[in-house]
């Protein structure tokens, strides 16, 4: 659903290692497209314009995702379509994704999983929620086995008491596993950088990681320690093209 809230021709790279195995890496690429003029927001009522009111796309965002897990023995790919729009305090989201299983020795399956989002500012740049539903047709990867991709329920509020600190809470709830409840802080010491912490009950890991920003480019790094696995590694980078954005 933030992806109708981009204002500028985006690219950006991530990749991800899980408890430092060499076979547990994934890679993505990403690039998001504003449609048509930015316009302002339309007015939201009892709020002030300046408060509510962000810049957007007049006909929403068009976005492009690509990635791979594994390796040669086994590896999970994927290619997917996006589709983002803000109204107001209101951005809503839809993704295609067609997925890949591939097996050495046994071949390759694919599915198409379709997915929705959406978020609302409660009170305006300061209290947000937002769900997301991943996979909500149930794909299947073979059409004569119940072997399905994973569906994914995430519900979420975002809370910001200062201009330099930010609380979240998000429960993540898998079809198949149980329910897992992440709280995280994040709190901006200089204006180009983020110091980030949380904590996930379900897989039982402490989180840390920084955000820096220099003009168009954003880099953000997390890690992830749990007790008995180790440490698992998230590097992001994003470049936006086109005029910077002026400050409200």
């Amino acid at each position: 659903a933030a992806l109708g809230e981009v204002t500028q021709l985006t690219i950006g790279f991530q990749a991800t290692n899980q408890f430092l195995l060499a076979n547990l890496n994934t890679v993505g690429v990403a690039a998001a497209l504003p449609v048509g003029p930015q316009l302002p927001a339309q007015p939201v009522p009892g709020v002030p314009a300046v408060v509510a009111s962000r810049q957007a796309p007049r006909y929403g965002v068009a976005g492009i995702t690509a990635r791979r897990f594994g390796n040669k023995q086994y590896a999970e790919q994927g290619f997917g379509l996006s589709y983002g729009y803000r109204l107001g305090t209101v951005s809503v989201g839809a993704r295609v994704e067609v997925g890949q299983l591939s097996i050495e020795g046994l071949g390759s399956r694919r599915a198409v999983a379709a997915s929705l989002g959406g978020q609302a500012d409660i009170l305006p740049r300061k209290l947000t929620f937002g769900a997301s539903l991943v996979n909500l047709n149930q794909a299947r990867l073979a059409p004569d086995q119940d072997e399905r991709l994973p569906t994914v329920l995430r519900a979420g509020l975002a809370y910001r008491p200062s201009e330099k600190v930010l609380l979240l809470t998000e429960v993540v709830k898998d079809v198949e596993q149980a329910a897992d409840v992440r709280v995280g802080l994040e709190y901006q010491v200089l204006a180009p950088l983020a110091l980030r912490m949380g904590v996930s009950t379900h897989t039982e890991q402490l989180t840390g990681g920084l955000g820096f920003r220099a003009g168009q480019l954003q880099i953000d790094y997390a890690a992830a320690w749990h007790s008995a696995l180790g440490l698992s590694q998230h590097l992001s980078v994003a470049v936006s093209l086109g005029k910077p954005e002026r400050q409200p």
